[in-house]
């Protein structure tokens, strides 16, 4: 029997599904994502109470801009709603928020000043770090992780895995441990690459706007019921969160 580890110190969930929730009830997309905002509060504050400290949720992708114009125009406006309903509570519970991405121009002005905003009110919290994956993707964050090793003219044999991480987004980040994919689809999906190196995947069938804190607790229990290796055969390697 595996032995039992240790929280992971941070958790990534890839909120998918609600497309699938809103056809499910013959109801627009945009009403799935409407509905993903419980989830995504629920998760906050039941992650924090576990003991999470660093939790990282994949919004909009850098590939989420072929979508429908109207439905990515709901999609800022449920954004900039939720900021600002939720912005007293997540500082008032010591919550950092962080943004990762949020370099397209077609984002809308009003919500790029209500997410600094938040970021601004946020700065000092050190409870939790939530950073929200926004116009994200990893693939990008990698390509101007070496563009700005080109730019500081980095000589190559300086270049290590540790160096070029400190050139990516919050460096400070560290690596995840645990990532969440729900409705049980199977796919990274350009999400923080260089930070799920070796994360430990859990996929359960629940859509996310059904996603609630009893989901989470079983994937949290199904994360420190493995082992982690990472690559070593020789001992088992407990899952404290340390390790990252």
């Amino acid at each position: 029997m595996k032995s039992m580890g240790g929280m992971p110190r941070h958790v990534a969930c890839v909120m998918d599904g609600n497309g699938r929730w809103a056809a499910q009830r013959s109801l627009p997309r945009t009403a799935g994502h409407e509905a993903a905002e419980t989830a995504v509060i629920d998760v906050i504050e039941a992650a924090r109470s576990a003991g999470v400290t660093w939790l990282s949720l994949y919004a909009f992708s850098t590939e989420n801009w072929r979508r429908p114009a109207g439905e990515v125009d709901i999609l800022m406006r449920l954004v900039r709603r939720a900021i600002r309903k939720h912005a007293p509570a997540l500082h008032a519970r010591g919550v950092r928020c962080r943004f990762l991405g949020m370099s397209d121009p077609r984002i809308p002005s009003r919500l790029v000043q209500d997410i600094t905003d938040l970021m601004t009110l946020t700065s000092d919290n050190r409870q939790m770090t939530l950073t929200v994956a926004f116009d994200h993707g990893g693939r990008r964050d990698i390509v101007q992780a070496a563009r700005s090793l080109i730019r500081t003219a980095t000589p190559a044999e300086q270049v290590t895995e540790a160096t070029f991480a400190q050139h990516l987004p919050y460096p400070d980040t560290p690596d995840v441990d645990l990532v969440i994919r729900t409705s049980g689809e199977q796919r990274i999906s350009n999400f923080m690459l260089w930070q799920v190196a070796y994360a430990e995947w859990v996929f359960p069938q629940v859509l996310w706007p059904d996603f609630r804190a009893t989901h989470l607790w079983e994937c949290l229990d199904a994360y420190r019921r493995r082992q982690r290796r990472f690559g070593d055969v020789r001992r088992p390697t407990t899952t404290t969160g340390e390790e990252s």
